[in-house]
């Protein structure tokens, strides 16, 4: 649980409310639902089902245990314990009104509350409420579940510990809380995006291309950009060696011509909203919204992890708001139940075949074994006390030598499990086996033997590692010392198998 917020409600459930609904519930928050929708279970069912998906591809780290999920036939009943709540019913001001109106007279006095509005100013929203100083403008992305940034607005009756707080909360579960300074219409990030869809419609419209082609432009150039530089650190690149100063000279001028439309307003006439949608039916190739935002899901982890891996493995932009959250949840995760004294290999890892894992042929990609078998070394070593903490200190243990035999298939959704035996360690060297079984079958897919060099990072050199660590090890290995040296240790490329 988080300190502070143990219990959530959402009030509407919808795309937006069903991302937070699946955010907060994957922190390990309960989450009171009320939404009159008669679909509401079947639609935030299906939510949580892909947000389960996309945590599955995005993260190794232990999440905490889900929280509990319950529907509630009124909205009283749904806000009355939670110390969060959230509003994400449609974007019309009478109806948020009355429905914030409604959860200000039922929720606890202490309650924060959040509006998911995308553009309706916090000041209008706070009208005739009795406690208006706890309500603020919460605007997320979409997916919520994935994409980290909310902003935070504060109307003219926000207390300025309210917006502190909620920025904490998000943090906490890891999404990044930015308070927008002065309350306008659609904030920051819809104000970019207005500008950038009208005048995608008028290149519509115009005939210039269709949405397809539109849609290239964006993803095949500065979208990719933009997923890891804003807008402004782009263009400081672009103005080479000089930066910024450069480039608003070089550019600054062609503010002026006639480029855009951005003053002039489109005419959504049935015409052109019958052209966007045949085009996009087209676009889409008979992919269902479900399927859309599967793929959506899968692109934005596949982002996220490469933005993890920048400014030299320290993480970049929302990679390193992932890596500082999965910190914090390997830090707070109750460590696996582990039977220290039994003379048998530990079991390190439980995992699942997910879809990012598997190639053309449905199997498991070769890399992704890799994968299971380093993340089985990192247990092992957070189990022995090389964690964060003794990293940061400069030191760490190297893989310098892998042999893996690949004795299975796994495919998609498949359960995985490993064990690690110890076979060998001295003060600079650390020398294991590891197996990855199917769980349902209890097969061997595949393994490891690998020797590990404990190092000084700053040199770049071996060296002993810390006495703590070493008395650890010696337990473990003297249990592990008495067990059969496991079929296939020793054996190099290419070795016949023993009769």
């Amino acid at each position: 649980m988080l300190k502070g917020v143990s219990s959530v409600a959402c009030v509407g459930g919808g795309v937006i409310g069903g991302g937070w609904i699946a955010r907060f519930l994957l922190s390990g928050l309960n989450v009171r639902v009320y939404d009159p929708h008669p679909e509401a279970k079947r639609i935030v069912g299906e939510v949580l089902s892909n947000a389960d998906r996309a945590y599955g591809l995005l993260t190794m780290a232990p999440l905490p245990p889900r929280g509990t999920l319950t529907f509630c036939t009124t909205l009283q009943d749904a806000v009355a314990d939670a110390d969060w709540i959230q509003e994400s019913v449609p974007e019309r001001l009478d109806l948020k009104k009355r429905v914030l109106a409604d959860i200000d007279a039922a929720a606890r006095p202490e309650a924060l509350i959040g509006s998911s509005t995308s553009g309706l100013l916090p000041s209008d929203l706070q009208t005739g409420l009795t406690r208006p100083e706890r309500l603020f403008v919460a605007h997320p992305y979409n997916p919520v579940y994935l994409l980290p940034l909310v902003e935070l607005v504060g109307g003219r009756s926000t207390a300025p510990e309210t917006l502190v707080n909620a920025k904490a909360i998000l943090e906490s579960i890891g999404m990044k809380g930015v308070v927008i300074d002065k309350e306008i219409e659609a904030f920051v990030g819809d104000r970019l995006l207005e500008a950038l869809w009208r005048e995608a419609l008028w290149l519509i419209k115009d005939g210039i291309c269709d949405t397809e082609t539109l849609d290239d432009v964006i993803r095949y150039s500065f979208g990719l950009r933009w997923a890891q530089m804003g807008l402004f650190e782009t263009y400081r690149i672009a103005g080479g060696e000089a930066g910024m100063r450069h480039f608003l000279g070089q550019f600054g001028p062609c503010l002026s011509l006639p480029w855009t439309k951005l003053t002039d307003v489109v005419d959504l006439d049935e015409a052109l909203i019958e052209r966007i949608g045949v085009q996009s039916d087209s676009q889409a190739a008979g992919r269902s919204i479900r399927d859309l935002e599967r793929i959506r899901d899968e692109n934005l982890v596949g982002i996220l992890h490469a933005l993890q891996a920048g400014d030299a493995g320290a993480g970049w932009g929302a990679g390193k708001l992932l890596t500082d959250f999965e910190q914090k949840l390997w830090s707070r995760a109750t460590p696996p139940t582990i039977d220290l004294e039994a003379a048998t290999p530990l079991r390190l890892i439980d995992t699942r075949v997910n879809a990012a894992w598997v190639d053309y042929n449905g199997h498991m990609t070769e890399h992704r074994y890799l994968q299971v078998f380093g993340d089985t070394t990192d247990a092992l070593l957070r189990l022995i006390g090389v964690d964060m903490a003794y990293i940061e200190q400069g030191h760490s243990y190297y893989t310098v030598e892998t042999h893996l035999r690949h004795l299975g298939e796994a495919k998609l959704g498949q359960s995985l499990y490993t064990t690690l035996q110890i076979l060998s360690y001295d003060s600079k060297r650390l020398h294991f086996f590891t197996h990855i079984y199917d769980l349902a079958t209890q097969c061997v897919i595949a393994t490891a033997e690998q020797m590990l060099l404990h190092v000084d990072m700053v040199s770049g050199r071996t060296c002993p590692a810390a006495d703590e660590v070493l008395a650890r090890l010696a337990p473990l290995a003297q249990r592990h010392a008495v067990i059969a040296t496991p079929e296939g240790a020793g054996r190099h490329v290419g070795q016949k198998a023993r009769q």
